[in-house]
């Protein structure tokens, strides 16, 4: 007997996607990237291999992202990549359609919202629900969202931070900030043209995020060769970035999220604030995986800081979560269509 896949948890990213099969785990995770020909407008490749290609195609292939700021930015791509996962994790897919949970921004608009779902159905979809990304985080990283007591989750992605208080199963207060992984790679990058006068594409500018980046200045700093093009001489030239490089790079957007927790803290009624203070927030998502960011936050905001384990599970840790308890969280959580 084979197993077959009735329900399906999609954690739609910016930068990276993932999908989720209650009893399995997560199945795949696949870069958010679809390698398009423009000649015949044929869509050529998806995820790792799409990334692969990224800046290093010829005029006649384009790679984007089809999704931006958490939001699907090109619909047909956007279809063709979730048709792909599905593909990919449910063999029979023409005769046999399950059931999809997709992970959404809390700030999306319903126009957004109808596209994922339309996007969801077409791609083979028998029923499709959609959650909102802050309390699927909050569940995937074990926090008791129906209690009483209140709990803030921030949630740094690719395109989008969120941050939000959750108390008995929905979000009280959350506030939605278009930056995230993608603008740390892109102030890092500025940041080595204007202190070195080298131009370094996004994907090294990531890979210098990754190795030695640290949102906080350190004693003993990481440092790595990166190799870009001069600007003055137009060749190829290799130089030194270290971790304090990175932590004055992203002095700007990180200090951009910070005011949006402060803020946020500010709105929050006084009882959930008290149990925040108490309890500390929780940090989840690609961006939590950055060096000594909770050191950053707590010491900015006086409020314990946590990163949730395997933060950049959470979200599609949740849908699992969700999923195999549908019938209770249809009623609090969730938009059918």
């Amino acid at each position: 007997m084979a197993f077959f896949i009735t329900k399906i948890g999609i954690d739609l990213g910016t930068c990276n996607s993932l999908v989720f099969v209650p009893g399995k785990g997560v199945v795949l995770s696949e870069p958010s990237v679809v390698a398009v020909s423009l000649g015949e407008n044929r869509i050529l490749a998806v995820g790792a291999a799409a990334k692969e290609m990224t800046g290093r195609t010829p005029d006649t292939i384009r790679v984007y992202r089809p999704m931006r700021d958490g939001v699907i930015a090109d619909f047909r791509v956007t279809l063709a990549m979730i048709r792909y996962f599905l593909r990919r994790v449910v063999p029979g897919l023409q005769f046999f359609k399950p059931e999809v949970l997709v992970s959404v921004p809390a700030g999306i608009t319903s126009t957004e919202r109808r596209a994922v779902i339309e996007a969801a159905t077409k791609a083979g979809a028998r029923a499709t629900y959609i959650a909102k990304e802050p309390i699927l985080a909050a569940i995937g990283a074990g926090i008791p969202i129906n209690s009483s007591s209140g709990h803030m989750i921030v949630n740094i992605g690719g395109g989008t931070a969120e941050v939000a208080v959750i108390s008995l199963g929905g979000m009280v207060a959350f506030a939605s900030l278009r930056v995230a992984g993608d603008r740390f790679d892109q102030a890092i990058a500025d940041f080595i043209k204007k202190k070195h006068n080298v131009a370094v594409g996004e994907k090294t500018a990531e890979e210098i995020k990754i190795q030695v980046g640290s949102a906080l200045p350190e004693k003993q700093e990481q440092v790595v060769e990166v190799r870009g093009r001069d600007l003055l001489l137009g060749l190829p030239k290799t130089i030194k970035v270290s971790s304090n490089d990175v932590a004055e790079a992203l002095k700007e957007p990180l200090g951009e999220i910070i005011q949006v927790i402060k803020a946020l803290l500010h709105d929050t009624p006084p009882e959930l604030s008290a149990d925040i203070m108490d309890k500390g927030m929780v940090l989840s998502g690609g961006g939590a995986l950055l060096r000594n960011l909770d050191q950053l936050i707590s010491r900015a905001i006086g409020v314990p800081c946590f990163i949730a384990d395997e933060p950049l599970l959470c979200a599609a840790k949740g849908t699992g979560v969700v999923l195999e308890n549908l019938e209770i969280y249809k009623r609090s959580i969730m938009t059918k269509r």
